[in-house]
């Protein structure tokens, strides 16, 4: 998801689908999807693999082309458009129409799949086949696993956040990338008096405002305060780990680190990588995508002109610096009613073959396989895959965002309560009385 569709389907996935979408899903009803007409039920020589209808189903179409050439069971290839495709999900999951296997995003996207018994656990596959597990970099594969079992293979690519940066607006005020939370402040200073807004943020959307509350969070208490919230142990927002992360974002917005007009600025549509661009902005924390963002738009800058680093270090906090937030990656599950195990099993594999990896450089993803960096020459990209590719590796920890791991149903309020923290409109208070009533399942 590195090219501007990717972008729109980041918005996408985080921005739930509202009355208009379900409308349309259930005008659909139980019609085929895509190219495929049946269930697998139906259809005892195939399986059906539904995926997110964008620009990357053009790797997807070659690997199962490639798949179907020796294999006795053909795989059906079935997209939904992406504005559409977690409602539509939703409306055949549990149908005759649902596939054998589908793309999604881990961690609360599958959960509500798992509790309802709908998903086969993975287990038995890695068991057979251990490269199933083995040969993917464990902080992402991590992100499908559920309750001690595996839901899901990676089958895109990875997409930490990042934070980007305009090299000449720094080279001109004589900075440079913050590596630690107080260069980050004093950074600000600097940019606010030469009448630069010194971060971009798409605040409109809600999700890139989301970030800045993901990685401090990380930073100050570690991974573990999150995973208890997602757990029901409410009583985590509510630790001094949380209250000082709350005070050290307060701290960021009061400084002006955002400008006054963030709330009416997107990403979806351009707006906050066009500040960045024109060196209106210094920095924007954004996803992986905002490379192919900027190529897409504005070329020149993407090449010579986009920066890019890791968050910056948070003093006195327990969370590993080495951490990463993001979308780990895309994932393929199974659904317990398949009628040919084996040959899922087999198509699973194909998602760290060598085809897999040098299809999906190519049109710039980042597979998280272990063999991705001998193939990392051949991005379109070497250079900036590269630096994804070592930090993601070496992360002990790699966040999935707090609008993906909790279940849909959470996300209007959760992204309510962070824009509200950030508009002044509530407090830290207000900000954990919210959280703390989200559903987590």
């Amino acid at each position: 998801m590195r090219h501007h569709l990717s972008a729109v389907r980041n918005g996408a996935s985080r921005n739930r689908l509202g009355a208009v979408a379900a409308a349309s899903a259930l005008l659909l009803g139980a019609a085929a999807c895509g190219s495929g007409s049946g269930s697998s039920s139906a259809d005892s020589g195939t399986i059906h693999v539904l995926v997110y209808g964008d620009a990357t189903n053009k790797v997807e179409k070659q690997l199962v082309e490639s798949f179907n050439k020796t294999s006795k069971v053909k795989v059906v290839l079935d997209t939904i458009p992406g504005a559409d495709y977690q409602t539509k999900l939703q409306t055949i999951i549990n149908t005759s129409h649902a596939p054998d296997v589908f793309f999604n995003w881990g961690g609360g996207s599958i959960a509500p799949f798992v509790k309802a018994d709908l998903l086969q656990p993975l287990d038995d596959f890695i068991a057979k086949d251990p490269g199933l597990k083995a040969n993917f970099l464990p902080s992402v594969f991590n992100t499908a696993v559920i309750n001690g079992k595996s839901y899901g293979v990676p089958m895109r690519g990875t997409q930490p956040v990042l934070l980007f940066n305009n090299k000449k607006v720094l080279s001109e005020n004589g900075l440079t990338p913050p590596t630690t939370w107080e260069q980050l402040l004093a950074d600000v200073q600097t940019l606010k008096a030469k009448g630069v807004t010194p971060i971009a943020l798409g605040g409109a959307d809600q999700w890139p405002t989301l970030m800045w509350f993901e990685y401090v969070f990380d930073r100050v208490a570690g991974p573990g305060l999150f995973q208890k919230a997602l757990g029901g142990d409410t009583a985590a927002w509510a630790s001094p780990e949380s209250k000082k992360s709350l005070g050290m974002l307060k701290q960021l917005i009061d400084a002006g680190a955002f400008g006054r007009t963030f709330d009416s600025v997107k990403f979806t549509d351009g707006g906050s990588p066009a500040l960045l661009a024109k060196g209106k902005a210094a920095f924007e924390l954004m996803g992986s995508w905002e490379y192919s963002t900027h190529n897409d738009a504005n070329p020149e800058f993407a090449k010579n002109g986009l920066g890019y680093s890791a968050f910056p270090t948070i003093a006195g906090g327990t969370g590993d610096p080495k951490n990463l937030v993001g979308n780990t990656n895309n994932f393929y599950s199974v659904l317990k009613k398949t009628k040919h195990p084996e040959a899922v099993a087999a198509f699973l594999k194909v998602m760290y073959s060598d085809e897999f990896v040098k299809a999906q450089l190519e049109i710039g993803n980042l597979p998280t396989t272990t063999n991705t960096a001998q193939f990392l020459a051949t991005s379109s990209t070497p250079a900036y895959s590269t630096f994804q590719f070592d930090l993601v590796k070496a992360a002990p920890s790699f966040q999935l965002s707090w609008d993906q791991a909790y279940p849909p149903s959470a996300t209007t309020k959760m992204h309510t309560a962070v824009q509200e923290f950030f508009d002044g409109k509530t407090d830290a208070d207000g900000f954990i009385k919210a959280m703390q009533g989200l559903p987590t399942s």
